[in-house]
C-alpha cells in the first residue's frame, strides 16, 4: 500500500468522523431557540412586532419592520398581502420575494 493511498484513506476517515458531529452542531442550533426560518413557516403581518419581521424576513431590515408596522397602525390590519406594496420601501419585487413567506 502507497503512503498516498494510506493518507487518502485517514482524511476520508476523519471526514466520516467529523459528519456526525456537524449533523449533532447543526441539530442542537436549531433546537437552541435560534430563529431559523423553514419553508413553510409564514409571518402573520398582521401581529408581528417589528423585531419579529426583521429577524425573520429576508430582505427586512428593521427600518421596513417598522414601516411596516407603522403603516398597520395608521390604517388597520392588512386585508390582503398585495398592500405591502404601500408600505414605504417595499415594492412590487420586494412583495413577490415577501409573499411565500408572509399570511395575514
Amino acid at each position: 500500500m502507497k503512503l498516498a493511498d494510506v493518507l487518502k484513506a485517514s482524511v476520508l476517515g476523519l471526514s466520516l468522523l467529523a459528519l456526525p458531529v456537524a449533523h449533532a452542531a447543526a441539530e442542537q442550533a436549531s433546537t437552541a431557540g435560534v430563529p431559523v426560518q423553514q419553508a413553510s413557516q409564514q409571518v402573520n403581518i398582521n401581529t408581528a412586532d417589528a423585531a419579529t419581521l426583521a429577524g425573520s424576513l429576508r430582505g427586512v431590515g428593521i427600518k421596513k419592520a417598522e414601516a411596516i408596522v407603522a403603516y398597520r397602525s395608521e390604517h388597520g390590519p392588512f386585508k390582503s398581502v398585495d398592500e405591502l406594496v404601500n408600505v414605504k420601501g417595499i415594492g412590487d419585487k420586494m412583495l413577490e420575494q415577501l409573499r411565500p413567506h408572509v399570511s395575514l
